[in-house]
Formats: structure tokens, sequence, C-alpha cells
């Protein structure tokens, strides 16, 4: 399991640590599907940038955990966006804020984000990952 591999913290979890955690949360999902985001580049960063937060309206940059970059796979099928990298940004300080305050396991909490992202790059909207999840 996950968990094992991700020690106890003496002091909040860096980007580094994050990375190894989003790495171990990848590579426990199911192949069917990571198959299809094998080119995806997995990035941590401690915030979203200035763009991202006027771009989504956000109140606080606190507000958004990860986002999707890049061209759905409805998109890639029609030619794609040229020049353009599909990216998973997962956002180190508001993960570990809502890991603070929820108690949530960080390695869970960073799968469900990252499997969250996941599904936009296949082109599926919040309503429809919320709908999934809520199955599972």
């Amino acid at each position: 399991m996950m968990s094992r591999l991700i020690p106890h913290h003496a002091s909040p979890p860096s980007i580094a640590d994050l990375d190894t955690i989003a790495a171990a949360a990848f590579a426990e999902i199911p192949e069917e599907l990571r198959r299809h985001v094998a080119d995806v580049l997995i990035r941590v960063e401690d915030f979203p940038d200035e763009d991202v937060e006027r771009e989504m309206e956000l109140e606080s940059p606190f507000d958004l955990l990860g986002l999707y970059r890049g061209s759905a796979m409805d998109i890639h099928a029609f030619g794609g966006v040229p020049g353009s990298v599909d990216m998973i940004l997962l956002y180190r300080r508001p993960i570990l804020d809502y890991w603070c305050e929820t108690g949530e396991d960080l390695s869970s909490l960073v799968r469900h984000v990252l499997i969250h992202e996941i599904g936009h790059h296949f082109g599926l909207s919040d309503d429809d990952m919320s709908r999934i999840e809520d199955e599972v």
C-alpha cells in the first residue's frame, strides 16, 4: 500500500515529497486508465500562478488543489493543439492545507486529486467526475 512508502513528517512535506507521493499514486491507478495518460506530465508547485488565479476566478490560491492543462483526449482525437503539453499540476500548499483541515490520509488525497485531473484529460467535467466518484 502506498501510505507505507510515505514517511511521517516533522515538517510539512516538500514539493519533492509530494512528487514522490504523486508518483506512487500514479503507479496505483489501474493500467487501463494509466496507459492513456502515460505522456501527461505531472508537476507539483506550491500555488497556482496569478494567471490561473484570475482565469479560474479564485478567491484564494488555496481554493485549487490541482489543474489539468492541455488538450482533452476528445480534442486529441481530432489532431490536438499543436505544441501543447498535457500536464497535471498539483498544488502543494492547498493540498497540505486541505490535508490538515480534514485529517484525510495524504496519499489518498493526492491520489484523489490526481485521478480527478486525469478525468479532465478524458474530457470529463467536474459534475461527471463527482458522479463517477459517488458510484465508486
